[in-house]
């Protein structure tokens, strides 16, 4: 049996072991936005009803809007983790590769389904044999960010051979001109993943977005099941993809650049990253993680780099005097 992985956000358990009450810790451990953004008013009928096709096409319409996918209407999941478990379904005969190291909930959905899986560090690593292709683009964490002409070339190639090129765009929100969404139409066999609560900071909702030709979409909604998407999950997407972005995005900017000023003080190497995190290389990072939570601060670390860090956004400059304070005064 494949363990499961440690992801970001676990504040009650490092409480637990380091002390302090959970609400007093900075959590820096996610890739999410820590401001989360206003909630219009979402009518009462969303919360009482089971959520209507009318709050479900009026979502789709405004994730086609959004994420400018052309003729294709995104279909709303519960969290796009929902999807990654029902990929294995969708595995030809062949086997699957991996663009990696990346997101590992991947890597353990196909080896609890026992198939063969190729993990590799560059698109022209992938085989023959792979007929099911994963790149997550922005890569989480490093940031990696493949150019649309390769991964095109990729989907045709796995085209030719009846295979899958899925594109999980999670962090794509702050890389819009660098999403496959505007092609998909003229893709068949590409899949994409949206989330929906890291830029909007509303991870809490469970919501993301498929974007796919129509037979594949069906697939996934038949999996799935009816109702799969709450009311409120549904209202929330349809007001706020349909707005002006334009600030939250200046926002997270900010918060960034706030992040990597504290980390070059302290004289940190970044070597990566997004716009909702940073990626630090350092040989000392074990050390400054358990520093860091013995200072109730909690960032990623990783099990398969043991050199790297990754520090998530704080919400203002309070968390980042916090940081600064933290890091200023490390000392091995």
């Amino acid at each position: 049996m494949t363990g499961r992985i440690v992801h970001g956000g676990g504040i009650t358990a490092a409480a637990c072991l380091y002390g302090g009450r959970p609400e007093d810790w900075l959590d820096l451990s996610t890739g999410i936005n820590p401001n989360p953004v206003p909630l219009p008013d979402i009518p009462v009928s969303a919360w009482h009803r089971l959520p209507d096709q009318y709050l479900v096409e009026r979502a789709r319409e405004a994730a086609r809007g959004y994420y400018r996918s052309g003729d294709i209407l995104p279909l709303p999941v519960p969290g796009t983790q929902s999807v990654i478990q029902l990929l294995p379904r969708l595995a030809p005969v062949g086997s699957v590769a991996i663009l990696s190291p990346t997101y590992g909930e991947y890597a353990r959905a196909f080896k609890l389904a026992g198939l063969p899986l190729n993990e590799v560090t560059e698109i022209n690593d992938v085989t023959e044999g792979n007929d099911l292709v994963v790149v997550v683009n922005p890569n989480n964490p490093d940031g990696r960010l493949l150019p649309i002409e390769r991964l095109r070339e990729l989907h045709d190639r796995l085209q030719e051979r009846g295979g899958i090129l899925v594109v999980d765009e999670a962090f794509g929100d702050m890389e819009p001109e660098a999403s496959l969404a505007p092609h998909a139409s003229s893709m068949p066999n590409l899949i994409i993943f949206r989330s929906f609560g890291k830029f909007f900071g509303l991870a809490g909702l469970r919501l993301g977005f498929v974007i796919a030709e129509a037979s594949i979409l069906a697939r996934f909604e038949d999996w799935l099941g009816p109702w799969a998407v709450s009311g409120p999950a549904l209202s929330l997407a349809a007001c706020l993809m349909d707005g002006d972005t334009t600030a939250i995005r200046n926002r997270i900017l900010d918060r960034r650049a706030a992040l990597d000023a504290v980390l070059h003080r302290a004289k940190l190497n970044i070597a990566g990253g997004t716009g909702l995190f940073a990626l630090v290389a350092d040989e000392r990072a074990s050390d400054i993680y358990s520093y860091l939570c013995h200072h109730h601060i909690l960032v990623r670390k990783f099990d398969y780099a043991p050199n790297w860090l990754r520090f998530g956004l704080a919400p203002d400059e309070e968390g980042d005097r916090r940081l600064a304070g933290v890091l200023e005064n490390y000392s091995i």
